[in-house]
């Protein structure tokens, strides 16, 4: 017997996106008053809308599948899109009614332009920006740091999300930035699949050119664990788990669960920790405490931890100093403005740090912006990041 869909949501979703587009066709109709513009205007907002509605409703039979992929990411580029139209157009009529005048025909085709320039940088997103990888370097200075680790760097990428590759070619020039880092240590911070650990059989032969000096290192992330998608039984939700454990190998990966390796250089050492996934709201699985069994407090330590929420929780009020934690998880949202001085991306309101460096009573988190996607197929603004730390002494 199927579950009956409550179909309230859908309807009061409907009832506000016609009433915001009623608006926007206001606006449309302040440059044309061709009658024409109506009966098409509305019969497009009823495809997008139905479609996505049927896309919905059909998920729980057909997965997320391409119908409903294209359905869902028109609906959101053209809601963003007429978001922004009205928030522009908006302050304007507001304005424009207090002094008793008309609207201003040049104000509307201001955020018309707006509309469109909206439209093509999501179009670009999709096809482009969800690949377009950048390298993003950070210099972190510990007066304890050990002599011989002064300039040792780590490449660090995060939140592969493979299941949602569809370029070979693109996810190799990703792999190629990273090789060409040549950093002394590789970490790998979690999510490496969507839901299935077969997600990354495609793409082994990729991410397994990735060697460094001090060796490559990982940790399992909330998507990791198969929570996301209903499994026939508790015991292939293990299986799935236990067979993504061995695909971290079969990538060259030494995945750590709650445990931590030593890593040598000239007879100095640091601590490498890893533990699995903690965050508030995604499990809190993670042990830090038994990561760190045997650990001297004065030893210094590197930890990965998928989600910065850790950091804020747990970490940097641990009483053995943590100097470094390395996260990822929020993605950026894969939406925002990180130009001219500004950093936003609506997933601030959810993270305190979402993403680059914060720092602490000396103890630094650096969150990864990820290096795939997921849900959204695209990018806009925040880019896919593959992080490049170096250590350094700090010199009185």
């Amino acid at each position: 017997m199927k579950r009956k869909i409550n179909l309230l949501p859908f309807a009061i979703i409907t009832i506000l996106f016609f009433l915001l587009n009623s608006y926007v066709l206001s606006g449309i109709h302040t440059l044309s008053s061709n009658p024409i513009i109506t009966p098409l205007f509305w019969t497009f907002i009823f495809v997008v809308t139905a479609a996505l509605i049927y896309s919905i409703v059909r998920m729980r039979d057909n997965g997320m599948d391409l119908f409903f992929k294209i359905a869902t990411h028109v609906f959101l580029v053209l809601f963003v899109s007429e978001l922004i139209f009205i928030l522009v157009l908006l302050p304007g009529d507001a304005y424009h009614l207090l002094l008793g005048k008309p609207r201003n025909i040049y104000w509307v085709e201001f955020a018309l332009a707006l509309f469109i320039f909206s439209i093509l940088i999501f179009v670009y997103g999709i096809i482009r920006g969800k690949y377009a990888y950048r390298i993003i370097k950070h210099t972190l200075f510990f007066d304890d740091l050990p002599e011989n680790f002064d300039g040792f760097t780590i490449t660090q990428i995060s939140d592969v999300h493979a299941g949602s590759f569809q370029s070979p070619r693109s996810v190799q020039k990703g792999i190629n930035l990273i090789k060409a880092q040549k950093s002394d240590l590789f970490v790998f911070t979690g999510d490496l699949v969507n839901n299935k650990a077969e997600e990354i059989t495609p793409w082994i032969g990729h991410f397994s050119q990735i060697k460094a000096p001090y060796g490559q290192f990982s940790v399992l992330g909330n998507h990791d664990y198969g929570d996301y998608i209903k499994w026939e039984s508790e015991a292939l939700k293990r299986a799935n788990l236990q067979q993504l454990k061995t695909y971290h190998a079969e990538l060259g990966f030494r995945l750590l669960l709650d445990e931590h390796v030593e890593l040598y250089k000239h007879g100095e050492k640091i601590i490498l920790a890893g533990v699995e996934n903690w965050g508030l709201g995604f499990g809190e699985r993670g042990d830090l405490q038994k990561a760190l069994t045997g650990v001297d407090p004065n030893d210094f330590k590197v930890l990965l931890s998928h989600d910065p929420t850790h950091w804020d929780s747990e970490v940097k009020k641990l009483p053995s100093k943590v100097h470094l934690t390395l996260s990822g998880h929020t993605h950026g949202m894969q939406f925002g403005i990180e130009a001219f001085g500004i950093k936003w991306s609506p997933v601030k309101y959810r993270y305190a740090h979402w993403a680059g460096i914060a720092s602490e009573n000396g103890r630094f988190l650096n969150i990864n912006r990820g290096f795939g996607f997921l849900g959204f197929s695209g990018r806009v603004g925040i880019w896919p990041e593959i992080t490049v730390i170096e250590l350094k002494k700090t010199r009185n």
